[in-house]
């Protein structure tokens, strides 16, 4: 069931980018997390405004297309920490353990097919 609009999706992206630029200084992350949040900020802006929907300013990218980038990146943050070695700080690992878990839910509850309008 989508229950989740084109439109709405891009407000979660966008509080998305808020939150993780806001991570490493509210959750004190070490440098790896931290520089990896702020990176992840900036893509996922990226991809949002260039996204063909609602709130995408460039249209350069189908919105199914950035559909599918989430459903890489949801799974890939969950085990990103174990990847990048820092799943023993338990801070930054359930952090992007969560935010790859909530992109997950996000993505399997958003409608990718909308029309643009």
């Amino acid at each position: 069931m989508k229950i989740i609009s084109a439109r709405n999706h891009g407000y979660l992206d966008f509080l998305t980018v808020v939150i993780f630029l806001l991570a490493p200084t509210l959750l004190d992350l070490s440098q790896i997390p931290a520089m990896l949040a702020y990176g992840l900020a900036a893509v996922h802006l990226t991809v949002t405004l260039a996204s063909d929907f609602s709130l995408g300013i460039f249209k350069m990218l189908a919105f199914t297309l950035h559909g599918w980038i989430e459903r890489i990146v949801g799974p890939v943050l969950v085990a990103i920490p174990f990847i990048l070695g820092f799943a023993d700080e338990a801070v930054a690992r359930n952090f992007y353990i969560a935010m790859g878990l909530i992109i997950i839910v996000a993505g399997l509850l958003t409608n990718y097919r909308e029309e643009n309008r």
